[in-house]
């Protein structure tokens, strides 16, 4: 299991999505990784857990708050999308996310979360090794300068290490299917982030949108234990 969580996880969705990124523009990426806790949903209906009505219903909801974000408010903007090979490197990111969520469920008991992720991220650097010496002996270079250590820091502090370690917990704690929900709200702190560090005004179909995917992430968790 710790083999396959590995990979999953670590090895393959990361990748996956770094590849779809090189293929494809950040609008289609993002549209398509929302569409993770409806991966999640799907396959674990097939594992014999039926979601509950107001679970879709509020799934159904955070959704087209980040539908609403994604497209600025101008559903022209999605029907005008068209799919590409990256869109198909980004599903599977996408279904390999989905497939780590569930499988959390069987991860070793009493492993503590830091030797747990310690474990996933060998076996994932260990997936990564020989693509990764392909890619330096047929002419990729690393530019070595001051802000690739940082974007490097950057994201393997936050996205790679904290971001691993409270998305395991929250799993652990309320479920994949509650869990993976929250990915949602990946373009709500894009835009409060976006508002704070790049100086940039949000605009009403961002507020829209935020409001939609909290009353979805609200319907699916707090009122379903009322």
């Amino acid at each position: 299991m710790l083999l396959l969580l590995g990979i999953l996880g670590v090895g393959a969705y990361n990748t996956l999505a770094y590849i779809a990124l090189a293929h494809t523009t950040a609008t289609n990426a993002a549209l398509l990784n929302s569409f993770i806790p409806i991966a999640i949903i799907a396959i674990s209906w097939f594992l014999g857990h039926r979601a509950k009505g107001l679970e879709l219903f509020g799934v159904g909801v955070s959704f087209c708050g980040v539908l609403t974000i994604v497209s600025h408010g101008d559903p022209a903007i999605l029907a005008g999308l068209s799919l590409n090979v990256g869109d198909v490197w980004m599903l599977a990111a996408v279904l390999s996310w989905a497939l780590y969520t569930l499988g959390l469920r069987w991860r070793p008991q009493g492993v503590h979360p830091m030797a747990l992720l310690a474990a996933l991220t060998a076996i994932g650097l260990m997936l990564l090794l020989p693509f990764a010496w392909h890619e330096l002996a047929t002419g990729a270079v690393l530019h070595l300068v001051p802000a690739a250590f940082a974007g490097i820091a950057y994201t393997g502090i936050f996205p790679a290490f904290l971001g691993y370690v409270f998305y395991n917990r929250a799993v652990a704690e309320v479920g994949a299917a509650k869990g993976g929900l929250f990915i949602h709200l990946m373009p709500v702190f894009s835009t409060i982030l976006a508002a704070i560090f790049l100086s940039e005004v949000p605009q009403l179909y961002h507020l829209l949108g935020i409001v939609m995917i909290l009353a979805g992430i609200w319907l699916t968790t707090g009122f379903n234990r009322r």
